[in-house]
């Protein structure tokens, strides 16, 4: 079978819901007027108050592991936690926990979200601990411990003031799979496109990480490939002469990484990394079988599509170069896409934006705009708007067994999350009237029509 064999991944989705119902509107209200609203001023002032709480609970859910395709044990301990706050709580099909103050919730709403998994889980308790200085080591404190710490800290502060509850009334909360690696964020695809939730949703603000200096506005777009060499394999010394696919695979990578070198400081970014290459049994063996799995990077969809043609060519080359070469059995290829995050881009000026400028302004946050591969992306390649941000304190060793995270100033970064949820649900309450006002105007206008239509003349 040829090389040209491709099995594609998901591909992004077109939306179907009406934009009305996911607009955003900016308000009059700023968020210093709102921080001092009954109900809001209480609920910020909890998070200064429950500093120990949140480190508490942080340690707990970070002990409970949630590797990528297995996180249904930190899934049921999220959503018993959000239980026993007083949220309504639902686990769709793809293992998102989904949590609402209102059991029949209306459109449109805004969306929290954090992911449950991580690149290494905890093998024991004890793997996860707090250091002499009060910081978290272990793997995933801060990918993402930090955002579904921040998640349940903020599902406990709004029920700290029920009289407030109103105004919370079309937040989802979301804790979903599958946002790392080869999970190709299947947790947020099943949320917009498969749920009673998609459509539904006028807004995500992602949390992902530590920090507070940035607000990822860019989806970095990734294409990752498996490729593999197929022959029959045999004898070093007897059988040499028939095709090795690890010779084979070997001039493809060469091929792929040489025939188009990539400059790091190019403008789009792009970037390459052939991250696994296995095959083979013995050193005296021909292998049966040779495969590499390879990931392809960019701001821009156009120069990732460039590159797969690229990696296509070298494929194609490098089995024909093994099987001219051959004297006995043949190798084959097989090029199969293993995962797709789309690239996108939320306009510096809308909306969404401005309300997370305003926030910082009044908290005196420095923050940048940035680009990055998070759950972010398919919520902006739907023209959905999405921002991602880190949940507060500080974090690094990501995706290590060394990962860290200090919890020093997450009371700033978990007053930045609630006042912009404030704000953007008052943008979409505002989009909602606007747009109910309208069709009632053009309802008007035609029963008016329509009765100027059906007259009878003098």
């Amino acid at each position: 079978m040829p090389y040209t064999q491709i099995v594609a991944a998901d591909l992004p989705f077109p939306r179907t819901s009406d934009p009305a119902a996911c607009a955003l509107l900016p308000t009059a209200a700023a968020p210093g007027e709102v921080s001092r609203r009954p109900g809001i001023r209480e609920t910020l002032q909890w998070f200064t108050r429950e500093k120990q709480w949140v480190n508490d609970i942080h340690l707990q859910l970070c002990r409970v592991p949630a590797p990528t395709f297995l996180e249904q044990e930190r899934a049921g301990w999220m959503a018993s936690q959000l239980r026993a706050f007083g949220w309504h709580v639902a686990i769709d099909q793809a293992g998102n926990v989904l949590a609402t103050l209102d059991d029949h919730w209306e459109p449109p709403l805004v969306a929290l979200t954090a992911h449950l998994d991580t690149v290494l889980a905890p093998r024991t308790k004890e793997d996860i601990s707090i250091d002499p200085e009060g910081d978290l080591r272990g793997p995933g404190v801060s990918d993402n411990g930090a955002g579904l710490a921040a998640l349940l800290a903020v599902a406990k502060a709004i029920k700290s003031a029920p009289e407030c509850d109103s105004a919370w009334s079309r937040l989802l909360l979301v804790a979903n799979v599958g946002e790392e690696g080869e999970g190709n964020l299947s947790g947020m695809r099943h949320l917009c496109r498969q749920t009673e939730w998609a459509g539904s949703i006028c807004a995500f603000l992602v949390l992902d990480g530590a920090a507070t200096d940035h607000i990822t506005t860019h989806a970095l777009g990734s294409r990752r490939f498996e490729v593999v060499f197929s022959g029959a394999g045999g004898h070093s010394w007897s059988d040499f002469g028939m095709a090795n696919p690890v010779h084979a695979l070997s001039r493809a990578v060469a091929q792929f990484v040489d025939q188009r070198p990539i400059d790091p400081r190019s403008n789009p970014k792009v970037s390459v990394n052939v991250g696994i290459i296995e095959g083979g049994v013995s050193v005296n063996a021909i292998p049966g079988y040779a495969r590499a799995r390879i990931d392809i990077r960019s701001e821009s969809n156009e120069k990732i599509g460039q590159l797969i043609e690229s990696l296509h060519t070298a494929v194609a080359r490098a089995e024909e170069i093994e099987n001219a070469r051959s004297t006995g059995a043949k190798v084959t290829a097989k090029v199969r896409e293993i995962g797709h995050r789309p690239a996108a881009r939320l306009p510096s000026d809308a909306p969404i934006v401005a309300r997370m400028r305003a926030v910082d302004a009044h908290l005196g946050i420095r923050s940048r705009l940035d680009c990055a591969s998070t759950d972010a992306n398919i919520p902006l390649s739907m023209g959905i708007p999405a921002v991602c941000i880190g949940a507060g304190g500080q974090g690094g060793g990501a995706h290590t067994t060394a990962e860290w995270y200090s919890p020093a100033g997450r009371d700033l970064g978990l007053k930045r999350i609630l006042l912009a949820l404030a704000l953007l649900l008052e943008d979409s309450a505002a989009a909602e009237d606007s747009a109910a006002a309208e069709n009632s105007a053009a309802a008007e206008d035609s029963a008016a029509a329509e009765s100027v239509g059906h007259s009878v003349p003098e």
